[in-house]
Formats: C-alpha cells, sequence, structure tokens
C-alpha cells in the first residue's frame, strides 16, 4: 500500500512497517530509549504513571491525513491521501501482534548478551529490557490520522482485552468516529484532540487541511467531550509555536474552546524544530519556559480558579493544567 520511495524514508526515520498490507507502523519513542538506559522518563510517565519502557508509539494509518500541519515533524509532504481506504486493511489483531514483533526488532540494540565474548556497548537496565517484549501502552498516535482506520474501534477494544493502555491522539475532524468509539464502547483509556489554534482563520494557516469544513468538524468533536465523561479521560492539546499560536490576546479564545469541551486536562506543549519541522519553522520559533508559562498563566486566568498548572516536564516543554491533580495517575485496572 506504501510506495517504496516513502517505504525508504520511512525506514530511514527508523520507522517498522507493520502488517501485509503496510498501512500501520511503529517507531521506538527517543524516551523508551532514555528509560531503559535509565536517563529519564518522558512527560506521560511523570504526568499520568505510563511507564515509559513499556509504551509502543504506533500508527494504524501511516500517511494518511487530512492535514498538513506546518509544526509537523512528519513528512506530511509525502501524505497520500486524507482517508485510510476501507479495503485491503489489517486486522486490529494483525496490528497489535505486528507491533510488538516490530517493537522487540527495533529495540535488538539494547539487548545485553552475557554470553557474548565481544564487548557489550549497551548500557540498558536488563530488567527493563526484558519487560519491554511485552509493550503495556499503545501511544496511536505516531503520523497520519489514526481515527481514518475502518477497525479503530476494534483496535482499542483488544487492547483492552490484553489488559493494556491506549492514548489516542486525533486532529478532531472525524466527530462520526468518536460518537462510533462512544456508541460502541470502544473508547481510548485516554483521548487527546488537537487543538493548536484558537480561531478559523489560524486555522487554515496553521493546519493546511485539505477538508473545507475543517474548523466546523473540529468544534463538533469539541461539542461532544462533555458527553464523555466517565467514559474515558478527555484531553484538550494544544502546541505552541513562538511567534504564530500563543500570543497572550489568544489565551481568551483558547479559553472559550476549552470551557465549550470541559476536558479533565489540558496538555501544553511548547514547539520542537525536529525532523521536517526544520524545514518549515526554525529554532527561533521554539518557545521558552518561561514563555510558556506567561502564556499559560494568562490561559488560567480566563479558565477561573478551579484550574490550576498541575505538572510540568521542562526538558519536553510539556505541562498539564486541570483541576485536580489526584485525577492525574491513571488507576491500574
Amino acid at each position: 500500500m506504501l510506495p517504496e520511495k516513502i517505504k525508504k524514508i520511512l525506514k530511514k526515520q527508523h520507522y517498522e512497517i507493520v502488517g501485509k498490507n503496510e498501512h500501520s507502523a511503529v517507531q521506538i519513542c527517543r524516551w523508551t530509549k532514555k528509560s531503559l538506559r535509565d536517563e529519564g522518563v518522558c512527560y506521560k510517565e511523570k504526568f499520568y504513571g505510563i511507564n515509559s519502557h513499556l509504551c509502543c508509539q504506533m500508527t494504524p494509518a501511516v500517511m494518511w491525513c487530512p492535514n498538513k500541519c506546518i509544526h509537523c515533524w512528519r513528512a506530511v509532504e509525502l501524505t497520500i491521501g486524507n482517508e485510510l481506504p476501507d479495503k485491503n486493511l489489517d486486522s486490529p489483531q494483525e496490528i497489535i501482534e505486528g507491533c510488538i514483533k516490530a517493537q522487540k526488532k527495533l529495540l535488538q540494540g539494547f539487548n545485553i548478551d552475557k554470553n557474548s565474548k565481544k564487548e557489550q556497548l549497551s548500557k540498558a537496565n536488563m530488567k527493563k529490557y526484558k519487560e519491554a517484549q511485552e509493550p503495556m501502552q499503545f501511544a496511536i498516535s505516531l503520523s497520519g490520522e489514526p481515527t481514518t482506520y475502518m477497525h479503530l474501534g476494534e483496535l482499542i477494544k483488544e487492547l483492552r482485552k490484553r489488559g493494556k493502555t491506549s492514548f489516542l491522539v486525533t486532529n478532531g475532524l472525524y466527530p462520526e468516529k468518536i460518537k462510533e468509539l462512544a456508541n460502541k464502547k470502544q473508547l481510548p483509556t485516554q483521548l487527546y484532540i488537537s487543538v493548536n489554534t484558537p480561531n478559523e482563520k489560524l486555522y487554515n494557516k496553521f493546519h493546511r487541511s485539505s477538508l473545507k469544513d475543517a474548523w466546523k468538524k473540529l468544534n463538533e468533536t469539541l461539542s461532544i467531550l462533555p458527553k464523555l465523561k466517565g467514559k474515558t479521560r478527555t484531553i484538550f492539546r494544544m502546541n505552541l509555536v513562538k511567534d504564530l499560536n500563543m500570543y497572550l490576546e489568544q489565551a481568551k479564545e483558547y479559553a472559550q474552546l476549552i470551557k465549550k469541551s470541559q476536558p479533565l486536562f489540558v496538555e501544553i506543549k511548547g514547539f520542537m524544530s525536529v525532523g521536517f519541522a526544520r524545514k518549515r519553522l526554525g529554532y527561533e520559533r521554539m518557545p521558552s519556559d518561561k514563555e510558556m508559562e506567561e502564556f499559560i498563566e494568562i490561559l488560567l486566568k480566563e479558565l477561573g480558579k478551579k484550574w490550576k498548572l498541575l505538572d510540568k516536564h521542562e526538558f519536553s516543554r510539556a505541562y498539564v493544567l486541570g483541576e485536580d491533580k489526584k485525577e492525574l495517575k491513571i488507576k491500574k485496572n
């Protein structure tokens, strides 16, 4: 399903293509690698208690998305289409098994063979390495738009059946899919809606969507979130770029969208000029910790007294807002 040119680029970026129909992929997150070496953990572990070394960063729709966001570190210029075709799709079971197999393959370099006479270069914590052979968290967010995969609900259901947690990150342009997941009780452990702009004009400039009614679709998805309380953990996710979508006067508009969607948490990430994003936005567009906190302070004032900064992961420029820090950690099943 993937053209050879794109497969070569993905391989060069250390993606592992998953499944016989080649529409899914896995890539090892830098924080998974760091955790295996006991060099730190990602914000998902710090905020929510998700073990970094047990996280599988994957997607069932690697090069299919209606948006070509300017901040995206992926090769959005090589996007194949708006939606993943319904024909010739791998099953959820095939994708999960393929992801686990790919994860093991990509982690092989961390193994320390005690019987080998060769010098062992790995600095991995072998207890963690052995545990990592069976990832327990699936971050359905790597690349593309996962809600275009027809059997996404069944995939999430299968993960839950296997005792695994799932974080689904979506651009919110397919509200009918969110409704379907809710109706079929197939919602993920945590549902992220990416909202990177506070108004339609900036949305069109930032996301460069091929869907003419994209802003309308996003707002329809946001209007669904209040109905999901108690069914899943909802996150309003913002990625801020200096001199673009984080002017202090924009905080009021963001606050209105947050109040409308009533998420459990607001997760704010500072833009990082990495990967293909470097060709579109330079290092000077990366906000500092001080600039992020200044914006967050104004946003909190707009949201009201109940909202507060609950935690932050300064290295990643990641911050989480909410009303109750006790709700942050995901309760074990």
